[in-house]
């Protein structure tokens, strides 16, 4: 019995389950920027990354199922590269963090000029509104940003406000108004 299993574990050579498993990893990669690249309108780059996941789809693919039988194996590879490939996937695309965010801050009507102007000397455009809290007379602040700016935004508002009630929402569309250019690299 334990022959067998030995056997199961040892008859595709190391090198070629590792490869099946950063291929996929690379696949399940491109797929995931893939996906994330078209629902946010890059649909370009999206349609190109496509064809280079199809394509490596099909290689590993038969690889894995012409030889399942012989080499179970091959079938865990491919399983956990596609486990990391989902992950890695995420990363990268947190990493470029295509796309918008609404940024918006509730502070004190003292503090939010100081943060308006900071913010404005930084690039961003800020939206000033005039709100009432529990207790006293708030600004709400709205800050039009791009991904990868956010955290910079933040920051900005903590520096100067480091309790300020802070909300950060993806956005879809924006059409007018003032937002730090992006490059349209594949848009």
């Amino acid at each position: 019995m334990w022959q067998n299993i030995l056997e199961i574990l040892t008859v595709t050579p190391f090198y070629e389950l590792l490869f099946i498993f950063l291929a996929k990893i690379v696949e399940v990669s491109i797929g995931t920027m893939r996906i994330i690249l078209i629902s946010k309108g890059y649909r370009k780059i999206g349609t190109s990354l496509a064809i280079v996941e199809i394509f490596l789809w099909v290689f590993i693919a038969s690889s894995v199922i012409n030889g399942i039988t012989e080499s179970p194996m091959k079938g865990v590879a491919y399983s956990f590269g596609f486990a990391a490939g989902v992950y890695v996937g995420s990363l990268i695309e947190q990493k470029l963090a295509f796309g918008k965010v609404l940024i918006q801050t509730i502070t004190s009507k003292a503090l939010a000029t100081d943060i308006c102007a900071h913010l404005r000397e930084a690039g961003f455009g800020v939206t000033s509104l005039e709100a009432m809290g529990k207790d006293d007379e708030k600004s709400v602040l709205m800050i039009y940003a791009n991904r990868r700016d956010a955290s910079k935004v933040v920051q900005g508002i903590k520096l100067i406000h480091p309790k300020a009630m802070i909300v950060s929402n993806e956005i879809s569309n924006v059409s007018g108004g003032y937002i730090n250019p992006m490059k349209k690299l594949f848009k």
